[in-house]
C-alpha cells in the first residue's frame, strides 16, 4: 500500500501519503569502496530534516550530511552506528543501522527503523521532528564494513531476514539487481523475509515490485508468524518461522555455489545459525550441511 500511518495513539487510522523515494526507487547500483564515508570513527551529529511514517510501528527517517554536495559515500555492505542522549544524565544509547537510501542521494540519508516497545533508542527516533539542528549523532568503523560486493562470484544468493533486519538486504539487492544484467555474477537471489503480519512487512511495496520488474534474477517469500488472514492463495506469503523446509524448497544444498545472508532478531540467528557475534556455524543451516565460509550473518 502506498500510504504511511498516523502517529497518534490510534495509529490504526491511515492518511495518504508518499512514501519516500527510499521505498519506491529502482534499484541503483552505485559502488564505493571502504574508507570514503562521510562519517569516521568520530560521532558527528546532523540534522534529522524528514521522519516519515511507513506503517503503524515503522518510520523512514532522512538525516542531513555534514558535506550537503556530496552522497553518504558508504561501501557495501556497511552500516553506520548512531548515538543519542536519549535520558538526561545518562549516557549515550548507540545502536548499529544500515541506510536504505544510496550513495547517488546528494546531501541526505535515509533509515528505516520499526519502534519496539523496550526500544530506547527506535522509540526516540520515532518521535523526533524534523530540525535544522544536529540532533542525532553517527560515525563509521571498520567493524561495521560486511562482506562487500561483488559478493565472492556466488551463483545464488540465500537472504533470510527478520523485521529490520531486512536493511542489508536492501542495500546488497540495489549492487545486485541494479546491475547491468550482461555484467551480473550473481544468477539469482532469493529472498525469504520473516514479519508478524502481512501488513507490518517493511517496504513490501518496493520488494514486491522489485520481484516483478527483476523476475529473472530476485524472488521473495513472506514469512508471517502471528498472520490471521488466509494466505494459503498467494504464492509469496506462508505462516508460521523460516524453517528447514521453506529453505530446503526455495534454495539449492550446499554442494552447489551459493552464499546466505542473515540478518534479524536474536531468535532468528540462534535457531538459524548461531548467534550472530560467534564465528562457528549451527542451527538449521548446519543441520542442512551449509558451512561457516557459506553463511553471512549482518
Amino acid at each position: 500500500m502506498n500510504c504511511c500511518f498516523a502517529t497518534t495513539p490510534d495509529a490504526s487510522k491511515a492518511k495518504e501519503c508518499i512514501l519516500p523515494s527510499s521505498l519506491t526507487s529502482a534499484p541503483i547500483k552505485s559502488i564505493i569502496g571502504p574508507g570514503e564515508c562521510q562519517f569516521n570513527d568520530e560521532f558527528t551529529a546532523v540534522p534529522l530534516l524528514e521522519n516519515t511514517p511507513v506503517s503503524s510501528t515503522s518510520f523512514v527517517l532522512r538525516f542531513g550530511l555534514p558535506d550537503t554536495e556530496k552522497g553518504l559515500g558508504l561501501s557495501t555492505c556497511a552500516c553506520l552506528l548512531a548515538g543519542a542522549n536519549v535520558e538526561e544524565g545518562e549516557d549515550m544509547v548507540i545502536r548499529p543501522y544500515t541506510p536504505i537510501s544510496t550513495n547517488e542521494d546528494k546531501g541526505t540519508f535515509d533509515l528505516l527503523v520499526k519502534k519496539y516497545a523496550d526500544g530506547k533508542m527506535s522509540s526516540y527516533l520515532s518521535n523526533l521532528k524534523p530540525s535544522s539542528t544536529p540532533i542525532v549523532s553517527f560515525k563509521h568503523i571498520p567493524f561495521n564494513v560486511k562482506i562487500q560486493y561483488p559478493f565472492k562470484k556466488a551463483k545464488h544468493i540465500l537472504m533470510i531476514a527478520g523485521g529490520t533486519g531486512i536493511t542489508p538486504m536492501i542495500q546488497a539487492l540495489h549492487a545486485i539487481i541494479g546491475e547491468d544484467p550482461k555484467d551480473r555474477s550473481t544468477e539469482k537471489v532469493t529472498l525469504l523475509y520473516g514479519s508478524q503480519k502481512a501488513d507490518d512487512i517493511l517496504g513490501k511495496d518496493m520488494l514486491d515490485h522489485w520481484s516483478a520488474t527483476h523476475e529473472d534474477v530476485f524472488s521473495v517469500t513472506h514469512v508471517l508468524s502471528n498472520e490471521d488472514g488466509d494466505v494459503s492463495n498467494m504464492k509469496d506469503m506462508k505462516k508460521g518461522f523460516v524453517s528447514k523446509d521453506i529453505i530446503a524448497e526455495s534454495f539449492p544444498g550446499p554442494d552447489e555455489d551459493v552464499l546466505i545472508f542473515i540478518c534479524g532478531p536474536p531468535p532468528m540467528y540462534n535457531a538459524l545459525c548461531g548467534p550472530r557475534d560467534q564465528s562457528e556455524l549451527s542451527g538449521v543451516l548446519a543441520e542442512m550441511g551449509y558451512s561457516a565460509e557459506q553463511v553471512f550473518k549482518f
